[in-house]
């Protein structure tokens, strides 16, 4: 279920060091003398065949392309165009950096296309559980592309994700740096009178006004924060409308981040879940068709990024227990207990011994499963305990995602299958397992979204259960200072 790659891991692009580093010129060597060869010793006697080493093949080098020159007017473009992190969210700065010039001018541009290409964090320094890796990218032949038909604005606009997501999120950066610089919002108390409730709200929500009863504009809040909608300022309100600017913005370029991870085409059929959110989406055609809620892992049973592709479904599956579930949760209450409660001990003391759950109407994986390659041992499945689909706290599983509806999400995706469409309930009332292939696999996405804006532009939040937000603002704040000092060290070189 938890236990903690994507369907392809890819290394992170990195600008070419022998571009940078200039030709490489060989030395002469001295004159020999050859054996065999007149003035030269006797040649020794040939090998045996057994003995004689084929020389390695030689690898042919891609032709490595130039650094190129840039015009005054190329020049003073992209110094400008460098002043401006901020607004993709890779520095928390809002005060532009002064540009470095010629060679490292273009070093400079080429470190800041990858940045917003692939994400300015180096995969090697991405948690193991980020396991969404972008793809492999070098900047430099489409920027000397762009140099020599003098479009550089344009090859700028290319590097981008191209999805509203990003540009929604990139909208929202600028509103709540303009709040942040603007001094940020007050803390409300629960004892807040209603004017300093409104006050507060009407700082990310335009559409306050004056005569609106306050429970509305509460409730449009909790909506956009993932709460319950009661319209009350209880607690976890007040918590959500406290936490700091900063937070805010670091939200957001920790998502803006996340999506520079994903490829520059989605697949048209896909499965998407939220992992913060707890919800898994259906895409068909590139539209969201379905949707449900979901149980994704708890803090400590984190479910980690990834991308793969669903293969096939088990109906009726029985639950091998994971060893470190079944030394922290289950080993503990005695093998008497365990027997009684329907749980299978399989294999000796000497052999070792584990846990498993046979299949049926107690199984902590419900009546199916959906299996996709990785390394986590991560899956989505039926659950018999329903209660928490209700909840608006649904980050409680191992690391696996439960799902609210998934007899449904199997019936959509065999129901081109000529023996198993329409039929998957019926299946599974034979109380047999087995697994069942998909007639298409469908991609599958767990994603970590804790920002972004709706049709209407507003910014929506969740929680960030796993401290991942301000871990990896922290880690592009970083590796952008750190990309500044290699700029500056390097100007006039």
């Amino acid at each position: 279920m938890r236990n903690h790659s994507v369907l392809r891991t890819l290394s992170t692009a990195i600008l070419p060091a022998i571009a940078l580093a200039g030709p490489v010129f060989a030395q002469s060597a001295p004159t020999q003398l050859v054996p065999g060869q007149p003035g030269g010793p006797p040649a020794p006697p040939a090998a045996p065949a057994a003995q004689r080493v084929t020389p390695p093949a030689v690898t042919p080098v891609a032709p490595v392309v130039p650094l190129p020159a840039l015009s005054p007017a190329q020049a003073a473009w992209l110094t400008d165009w460098l002043g401006d992190g901020a607004e993709h969210g890779l520095t928390a700065s809002a005060a532009k950096q002064q540009a470095p010039a010629g060679e490292a001018l273009v070093r400079a541009a080429l470190d800041r296309a990858r940045a917003l290409h692939v994400g300015r964090v180096d995969t090697g320094d991405f948690l193991e559980i980020w396991a969404l890796r972008p793809a492999a990218y070098d900047p430099l032949p489409a920027f000397a592309a762009a140099v020599a038909a003098d479009r550089l604005p344009q090859w700028a606009a290319d590097l981008t994700p191209p999805y509203a997501g990003y540009e929604g999120l990139k909208a929202g950066l600028s509103n709540y740096e303009k709040i942040r610089d603007a001094g940020g919002w007050p803390k409300l108390v629960a004892a807040s009178p209603p004017a300093a409730v409104r006050e507060r709200l009407l700082v990310e929500d335009k559409n306050v006004t004056a005569t609106e009863k306050l429970s509305d504009a509460i409730q449009r809040a909790q909506r956009r924060y993932g709460l319950n909608p009661t319209g009350q300022l209880d607690a976890r309100t007040l918590a959500a409308l406290n936490v700091p600017v900063a937070d805010r913005i670091a939200a957001i370029m920790a998502n803006m981040e996340r999506w520079r991870w994903l490829p520059r085409e989605l697949p048209v059929n896909r499965v998407q879940v939220n992992i913060a959110a707890a919800v898994l989406t259906v895409f068909e055609g590139d539209a969201p068709v379905a949707s449900m809620r979901a149980v994704t892992g708890s803090p400590g049973n984190e479910t980690p990024m990834l991308v793969s592709s669903i293969h096939s479904i088990v109906l009726n599956p029985p639950w091998n227990v994971p060893s470190s579930i079944a030394k922290r949760e289950l080993w503990p209450k005695g093998r008497a207990t365990l027997l009684r409660q329907g749980y299978k001990i399989v294999g000796t003391p000497q052999t070792g011994e584990r846990i498993v759950q046979p299949a049926g109407p107690n199984s902590a994986l419900g009546q199916l499963k959906f299996d996709f390659d990785n390394p986590f041992a991560v899956y989505l499945h039926d659950t018999p305990l329903r209660t928490k689909f209700s909840s608006y706290d649904r980050l409680a599983s191992h690391g696996c995602v439960r799902l609210e509806k998934p007899i449904p999400l199997a019936e959509l995706m065999m129901k081109d299958d000529p023996k198993f469409g329409g039929q998957i309930q019926a299946t599974i009332d034979t109380g047999k397992t087995q697994r069942v292939q998909l007639p298409k696999q469908v991609a599958v996405y767990l994603l970590y979204w804790t920002a972004f804006a709706s049709g209407n532009g507003a910014m929506n939040f969740r929680a960030d259960p796993y401290g991942w937000d301000k871990l990896l603002a922290g880690k592009i704040e970083a590796s952008s200072r750190r990309a500044a000092t290699i700029a500056i060290a390097s100007k006039g070189k």
